[in-house]
């Protein structure tokens, strides 16, 4: 899996979970949609999404909500 994240342009992926289950990811990628059709296209996405769907309820990753940057320290 890892392997196939950096392929396709993920780097610094990161999953935080609070308490009451809100979980949040975090990655940095040049071109979001290009990353994600990229894992999209790999069979150890495949198998992952099938595996997690027990936990998310769906494909996980179908149903991002991606959150605004609001604040950058750079």
């Amino acid at each position: 899996m890892l392997d196939a994240l950096r392929s396709a342009g993920w780097r610094n992926y990161s999953l935080f979970v609070r308490g009451d289950g809100l979980l949040i990811g975090y990655l940095e990628t040049d071109d979001f949609d290009a990353a994600q059709e990229a894992m999209a296209r790999t069979q150890v996405n495949d198998r992952w999404q099938r595996e997690m769907a027990t936990f998310f309820g769906a494909r996980a990753d179908t149903s991002l909500v991606l959150l605004e940057e609001v604040f950058h320290l750079d």
